[in-house]
């Protein structure tokens, strides 16, 4: 039995089972393909972006100078918590009269802080492209009641109202398809060389040197 296999016998064993390994990762990639189409509920996302104002003058006003950019940067992140928070998100179940629970709600939704800018990005993923994006357009609405009751500050104004999406963006099924195949091919050549590896029949001349340590004197041709 061979311990060891160097990369010349490596490409060899891959080179003579290559229709196996073949033949595992198509398995794989189909079997991929069809749990994604058939099994997995897809998701749609929904996007809407705020954009931060400040009050001035008793009007609103986008700021300008970098201390007040700064300011609101800061205060960006302050709303992203209140976005998410229960009393938040509470009401949009509400006032939608969805049937689920705050903590699947947030697990739907993800705020962003665009780097350097004064807008916050939200996205909602959920099984119905509708729902996701009455979600997206009802949280605004509430969040700005909420901070300007919480804060004492003015809200924030909508840049872009969220659509419903006609294609979903899970399960990828193409990447899914993708990394399943490479998996099994590695599968595959793991299964041949563990093959090689426990197979302890004399093959050639060179294995009874190499596994019995004996010369051989003379070979018997076949009739």
């Amino acid at each position: 039995m061979q311990d060891t296999i160097d990369l010349k016998e490596l490409l060899k064993i891959i080179k003579n089972r290559i229709w196996m390994i073949i033949c595992i990762g198509l398995i794989f990639g189909i079997t991929s393909g069809v749990v994604s189409q058939f099994l997995i509920t897809p998701e749609y996302k929904s996007t809407t972006t705020l954009i931060i104002n400040k009050e001035n003058e008793d009007s609103k006003t986008q700021l300008s100078n970098s201390d007040d950019l700064n300011y609101v940067q800061k205060l960006a992140y302050t709303y992203s918590e209140i976005i998410t928070s229960r009393t938040v998100l509470t009401k949009t179940i509400d006032k939608l009269n969805l049937d689920m629970s705050y903590k699947k709600l947030a697990s739907c939704i993800e705020v962003t802080n665009i780097s350097n800018t004064q807008i916050i990005k939200i996205d909602v993923e959920y099984r119905n492209p509708k729902i996701a994006r009455d979600i997206c357009n009802t949280i605004p609405t509430i969040f700005d009641k909420e901070v300007q009751r919480i804060m004492k500050v003015s809200g924030v104004e909508v840049i872009d109202k969220a659509v419903a999406s006609s294609k979903p963006v899970k399960p990828n099924k193409k990447t899914n398809v993708i990394l399943a195949s490479i998996f099994g091919i590695f599968v595959g050549i793991c299964i041949a060389i563990i093959e090689v590896l426990l197979n302890t029949k004399i093959k050639t001349t060179s294995d009874i040197k190499e596994n019995l340590g004996m010369n051989v004197l003379g070979v018997i041709p076949k009739q």
